[in-house]
């Protein structure tokens, strides 16, 4: 693939869905044009991709749009999966993908409300932040069995869940941090400290219609 093929990549770099696809892209080798959006002002190329207008979306060189992070993903590793982030077994990718789920669902709805208390006011932000122990406890268990959640190395489930706990866990870090969930805590640090995180949060300007283009490798 040529750099004037590139698959674009709108994404927004605080953004935990685009932190996951920019993580997976960046380790499966997959070059992209990044365009970094402002949520308060949509671009109109990132509104005609996905009428959505949530990020991430890549548009591929072949006209096909991905507008899900998950799915965004499983594209960049079908293209390259050099450590096997995809469980091989088909237990262990159902049991990756059971854990996307309650992370995607019923986690980030305690999430949103935890972190964003004044938009929901219906229960205090301690209610939400309660709710969402139940999928810490769930991981802990996991990761008191390896080191990673599903293995000794790596998974998909790690890198697809990973942006929302740091998420989580920074609303109150001195709360989380004495937690009784002392191999998520490592998990965590793990990942805040790697390079792949860190290389996929570097600061780029926000996208402009005729800009220079930005690859993202």
């Amino acid at each position: 693939m040529t750099n004037t093929h590139l698959p674009i990549l709108y994404s927004f770099r605080r953004c935990p869905y685009a932190m996951r696809a920019r993580m997976a892209l960046k380790y499966s080798g997959c070059a992209v044009y990044l365009r970094e959006v402002a949520l308060r002002d949509k671009p109109a190329a990132l509104l005609q991709c996905s009428a959505k207008g949530t990020v991430p979306v890549l548009a591929l060189s072949n006209q096909l749009i991905i507008d899900e992070s998950r799915e965004i993903m499983q594209w960049a590793l079908s293209q390259n999966d050099p450590e096997h982030w995809l469980p091989k077994e088909a237990a262990s990718r159902e049991q990756a993908i059971q854990l996307i789920d309650f992370n995607d669902g019923a986690f980030k709805h305690n999430l949103d409300r935890y972190k964003y208390p004044d938009r929901y006011p219906e229960q205090q932000a301690e209610h939400y932040r309660t709710q969402g122990e139940a999928f810490l406890a769930v991981l802990e268990n996991q990761l008191s069995k390896h080191q990673f959640l599903m293995d000794n190395h790596i998974t998909i489930a790690d890198i697809g869940i990973f942006p929302f706990i740091r998420q989580f866990a920074h609303v109150d870090f001195n709360w989380f941090e004495q937690t009784p969930y002392p191999h998520l805590q490592v998990w965590v640090q793990y990942f805040i400290q790697s390079a792949l995180f860190n290389s996929v949060m570097e600061k780029y300007l926000t996208w402009q219609e005729h800009a220079e283009p930005i690859v993202f490798a």
